[in-house]
């Protein structure tokens, strides 16, 4: 009778998985797979395209964005303009296109820096247990019993409102949901048959932990940066509307919504347009999120 070394098990364990194979290639087929959903790739495009005028907004804008023309305020669209003229002037189309880079600057942003804190502190919680879980648990409960919008105000406030203060703050605020489900999946994937074989082995705990545990909770860390990123984007949209976000000239289009609203009723594309915008960025990132989710789950796809 032979003896079946750590190595074997390990590989044993991949093999039982869903689709065999290893479990970081298992993850990652499953990411492939929700590419070929419909509702993601619908989503995809829209993001793509707004990337697209992102990233080429200076040859796609007619004019500086912030270039005052006050002779030709409240132009209508479709006229010497594409997309009209706001009260001072400047040319909407461009303040669009550049308003874009803004918003997914604080969208991937914000992402980054919420779910590297939230991704280190649900994954020690989840492999360590014990005090490390405890510490990390009472730390979650305090951030959510503090109101993001609120915290953010009242920061933004005293510190003064910027568009790097603006992605630092709901940086720090926003990393709660990733650790909450990054324990959840790591307490799941270590009690797994390859995690006890790679400890039998004599691995690290850093090789563990970022070859054998990380792989496998990168499609819940993609699902939920999504979810944050569409959330960031539209807080500082708010925080904007309210004066205490992205200052002018900046073309954020919170920031355009709030200066066309003494206009709504004269010239109501001056809020029809960058509101459409957000609306559209917003319900791309959500779809694909959502559409990600139900691929990668389980229970969803049965």
């Amino acid at each position: 009778m032979s003896m079946q070394t750590p190595t074997d098990a390990a590989a044993q364990a991949a093999a039982d998985l869903p689709g065999g194979g290893t479990p970081h290639i298992t993850a990652w087929r499953q990411i492939r797979q929700g590419l070929k959903s419909w509702p993601v790739m619908l989503a995809l495009v829209v993001l793509a395209a707004i990337v697209f005028i992102a990233i080429f907004a200076p040859l796609l804008g007619t004019v500086d964005p912030t270039q005052l023309n006050p002779g030709g305020r409240l132009k209508q669209p479709f006229t010497d303009y594409f997309l009209g003229t706001d009260a001072f002037g400047r040319d909407v189309w461009s303040r669009v296109a550049y308003g874009a880079r803004i918003s997914l600057l604080i969208g991937i942003s914000v992402a980054l820096i919420s779910g590297l804190i939230g991704t280190a502190m649900g994954m020690a919680a989840g492999y360590f247990g014990g005090k490390v879980d405890m510490a990390v648990s009472f730390l979650i409960t305090t951030r959510l019993s503090m109101p993001v919008i609120l915290v953010a105000l009242a920061t933004v406030a005293i510190v003064g409102g910027s568009l790097w203060v603006v992605i630092l703050v709901l940086g720090l605020l926003k990393w709660d949901r990733y650790a909450v489900v990054m324990r959840s999946a790591t307490q799941q994937v270590r009690s797994l048959e390859y995690v006890a074989a790679a400890q039998a082995a004599g691995a690290s705990t850093w090789r563990i932990v970022w070859g054998e545990v990380l792989p496998n909770v990168v499609p819940q860390l993609i699902v939920i940066a999504t979810l944050e990123a569409a959330s960031a984007i539209l807080l500082e949209a708010s925080l904007s509307f309210l004066g205490l976000g992205v200052q002018p000239p900046l073309p954020s289009w919170g920031l355009m919504i709030s200066e066309a609203k003494a206009y709504m009723f004269f010239s109501f594309w001056l809020i029809a347009i960058p509101g459409s915008a957000l609306a559209l960025l917003i319900f791309a990132i959500n779809l694909a999120g959502d559409g990600l989710h139900q691929l990668l789950t389980p229970e969803e796809r049965a």
